[in-house]
């Protein structure tokens, strides 16, 4: 007989580092409102009304979708950008994945980056770079759901040289000024190219 998922913890509960999970949803509302104000994006918004759900909307266990952080992770030049080609879905994509309890979408994003590539040094830099909520299509037990993925800048400051794994078939650097304009990618990685682009002036 299967055991039922744990809880999730309680807004109040401490994290790691002795930072309430209470203050750590807090931080990233405030850095949803800047991200609203800065770009007048109206996601920002309807992002912060499913924060207020709680620390549960962080957890695989809110069925009808939950947190997701994603990492635009860019070269330490900041020319290129580190593209995976994701085993499951067959598409080019950012390295991310899910929270997992975890309120500090940042360091999920930063997390993801490190396993997704293998690459040591990374660093965020920034506040939220782009919002990018979608759907999920049922597979197996789970149904269609929607990710409300969050993503960062993430520079490289050590080596540019990542390792395939069980979630990577291949890996490119792309020109980001090239992907900003190229058809053929995710409508979201060209908008986080050209934010990216915009925010250094080019």
């Amino acid at each position: 007989m299967s055991l039922p998922p744990s809880p999730p913890p309680r807004n109040d509960a401490a994290c790691e580092g002795g930072e309430s999970i209470a203050a750590r949803l807090a931080r990233l509302d405030a850095a949803l409102a800047a991200y609203g104000e800065r770009l007048g994006d109206p996601l920002a918004a309807e992002y912060r009304a499913f924060l207020r759900g709680g620390i549960e909307r962080f957890t695989r266990q809110h069925l009808a979708g939950h947190f997701t952080g994603s990492a635009f992770v860019v070269s330490a030049d900041g020319e290129r950008c580190l593209l995976l080609h994701h085993a499951k879905l067959d598409r080019w994509l950012q390295p991310g994945g899910h929270a997992d309890g975890e309120p500090d979408l940042a360091a999920v994003a930063l997390r993801e980056a490190e396993e997704e590539t293998g690459l040591a040094g990374l660093v965020v830099e920034g506040g939220v770079l782009d919002l990018d909520r979608h759907a999920i299509p049922a597979r197996g037990a789970e149904p269609e759901h929607w990710h409300w993925d969050v993503r960062y800048l993430v520079r490289c400051t050590a080596g540019e040289t990542p390792r395939i794994n069980a979630e990577s078939r291949a890996f490119a650097w792309r020109r980001i000024d090239a992907l900003a304009v190229d058809a053929g990618v995710e409508p979201s990685i060209r908008r986080m190219a050209a934010r990216w682009l915009e925010s250094r002036g080019k």
